[in-house]
């Protein structure tokens, strides 16, 4: 299976993020991982199961990274946090770098700076060339992961916003390049420098 709809569970979560890999870095036992989330309510989530589906989705993107990545999520700047973010999200979840890469950079080459939700269409529909799961997906998960993407692409700068969808995308931080780069992660780095 190449893509999966787990995306759809939030985008980057910056606050929410920045909390979990802080607990990640005091490599929690599993009852330590468990009471904190519920009991101290980390995510300040009204539902259990909202905290438990969100945690997870942001701890299976962290454990993408090493222990530096959780490091510049935890503590770097706001700009430097969303970016590795970013690249965790892209690592996993190949539907979005694939998007990246095969939509968004496209787009720029042919020097078209707005995006479109017929793109993501279209995207979905080359996607179920590959993965035939994609084409089961109902109408209202292609909907939401479409919203998600976007609200990421939003919150790391690609998009100057989710209503008017119009490409900004930014220079990669310093920080951000060079540990990504130390990692030989050639695949995410072309996804978030929009090479093909």
């Amino acid at each position: 299976m190449l893509y999966n709809a787990e995306i759809s569970a939030g985008s980057l979560m910056l606050v929410e993020s920045r909390r979990i890999a802080r607990l990640l870095l005091t490599h929690p036992d599993r009852v330590t991982w468990f009471d904190t989330l519920k009991y101290d309510n980390i995510l300040q989530k009204k539902s259990p199961a909202t905290a438990r589906r969100q945690a997870r989705l942001i701890r299976n993107r962290l454990e993408t990274l090493d222990e530096l990545g959780w490091q510049m999520v935890a503590d770097g700047e706001q700009e430097i946090a969303l970016q590795i973010l970013l690249a965790a999200a892209i690592k996993h979840s190949r539907l979005l770098g694939d998007f990246m890469r095969d939509v968004v950079a496209g787009h720029l080459r042919r020097l078209e700076h707005t995006l479109s939700p017929a793109n993501w269409d279209a995207f979905l529909a080359d996607c179920a060339q590959r993965d035939s799961i994609v084409g089961t997906w109902s109408p209202s998960t292609q909907a939401k992961l479409l919203q998600v993407v976007l609200r990421m692409l939003a919150e790391a700068r690609y998009l100057e916003s989710t209503r008017n969808l119009q490409l900004t995308p930014p220079m990669l931080h310093p920080e951000v390049l060079r540990y990504l780069q130390a990692r030989s992660e050639t695949a995410v780095l072309a996804a978030m420098e929009l090479k093909q």
